[in-house]
């Protein structure tokens, strides 16, 4: 399998409000970066969104080590996920089960269904910590939600020097 490292974030002005997400793709020497809006939205909303786009642009199975800094995502995907699929849909409410429905189901769904097909680390990290793909994430997505502006990409080869060789 190829191994991928993804970054995303989504943010919103006002919440709800205008929304965008964001997330950048990495196998070898190679990069992707991605980014979309939506009118009216949640944060939560779109930080799901980029989890999921970046996971559906895979075109095979991968070994995906997956950054976020939204601890929604993170713990959803790795806490709470499978409860409410035995739950149906459903949270729970101070200990009982059946409680209100879950919110976003929708995109959990969506994101169930595309980390199926492939093997997830999933790394949570601080937001606006330093973290460069991090960074260019919120840059995109803010830039997104602001201008309401979507590209899906394109593939472009990082020109690696070798180690110990001065470039010029």
């Amino acid at each position: 399998m190829k191994k991928v490292t993804i970054a995303t974030d989504g943010a919103c002005i006002g919440n709800p409000g205008p929304g965008g997400w964001a997330c950048i793709l990495r196998l070898d020497n190679f990069v992707r970066e991605m980014y979309g809006s939506e009118k009216k939205t949640t944060n939560n909303r779109m930080e799901l969104r980029a989890v999921i786009e970046a996971l559906t642009a895979l075109k095979e199975p991968c070994m995906v080590t997956l950054y976020t800094d939204s601890e929604y995502v993170r713990r959803g995907i790795s806490e709470w996920l499978n409860r409410w699929k035995a739950n149906s849909w459903k949270k729970s409410s101070k200990g009982q089960l059946g409680g209100e429905p879950v919110l976003n189901q929708d995109l959990w769904r969506a994101l169930d269904e595309a980390t199926r097909r492939h093997e997830i680390l999933w790394k949570w990290i601080k937001g606006h910590a330093g973290h460069p793909d991090n960074t260019r994430c919120d840059f995109l997505a803010r830039k997104a939600a602001r201008e309401q502006i979507s590209s899906r990409g394109s593939i472009q080869r990082l020109h690696i020097l070798p180690q110990n060789v001065p470039a010029g």
